[in-house]
């Protein structure tokens, strides 16, 4: 399942619709002081399951993925926490989750999911396309709805492309970006099953009023990830799986 992105405009812009379409502040927050480091670039795999949405993507996608996957991340989320082996108030970082976001300004903003963000204050490892690591701070979490802000430090990569119009019309072709865990990075090829599920989602605290309903294996690890349309456009971000994976 997605939800659907209402984002347009410039950087400024989209930043100032997510302030007031979600409730996130943009203020400004210490982020790690680690630097990012070069490592090497990512590839990544494409699964398409829906038809005829894969015949009308895959002889494009890798135009599609040149054009979309640098503004897309893999998070690792860690909170902080007393260091019990050792003397005194020593502060380790423990790993909590891990999951997918996406950059929607070159100032280092991103967007993720709120139940792989979990708290505001947790600090973040993400790793790019061309395989840069950057680090960062969670800025602020909603649970309803399931969306979360990250800064990161140094950051200097590629925003995503809003769509024109917000929302998808039913069987319109789509993909995804995400990193199931455990795997690699993949782009899922799907179509718009409904463009309403017709009910609120909640899951494990978290949740959306409304959700667009994809025909798209999805697995756990992909939750905040970008969903783009055929042109390669932002129209929604990945937040949760139904019972039967599609």
């Amino acid at each position: 399942m997605a939800v659907c992105s209402a984002f347009k405009g410039t950087e400024r812009g989209i930043a100032m619709q997510i302030k007031t379409i979600v409730g996130l502040a943009l203020a400004l927050a210490g982020c790690a002081a680690n630097n990012q480091f070069s490592s090497e670039p990512r590839s990544v795999a494409i699964e398409a399951d829906a038809q005829p949405a894969a015949a009308v993507l895959r002889p494009n996608m890798q135009n599609l993925l040149a054009r979309t996957s640098p503004s897309y991340l893999t998070l690792t989320v860690n909170e902080a926490q007393k260091n019990t082996t050792t003397r005194g108030d020593d502060i380790l970082p423990r790993a909590v989750t891990s999951g997918s976001g996406f950059v929607i300004s070159r100032t280092g903003y991103v967007i993720t999911a709120g139940h792989v963000a979990i708290k505001a204050g947790n600090t973040v490892e993400a790793r790019s396309s061309d395989g840069r690591l950057y680090t960062g701070k969670v800025i602020a979490v909603q649970r309803f709805p399931d969306t979360a802000l990250v800064r990161l430090r140094n950051f200097k990569g590629m925003p995503v492309s809003p769509a024109r119009t917000p929302c998808l019309a039913d069987d319109s072709p789509v993909f995804s970006l995400g990193k199931p865990h455990a795997q690699s990075d993949t782009a899922r090829i799907g179509n718009v099953k409904a463009q309403h599920f017709g009910r609120p989602v909640t899951y494990n605290g978290f949740g959306y009023p409304d959700a667009i309903v994809l025909s798209m294996n999805t697995r756990k690890g992909e939750s905040g990830g970008p969903l783009f349309n055929q042109g390669g456009q932002l129209s929604g971000m990945m937040v949760s799986t139904l019972s039967d994976g599609r």
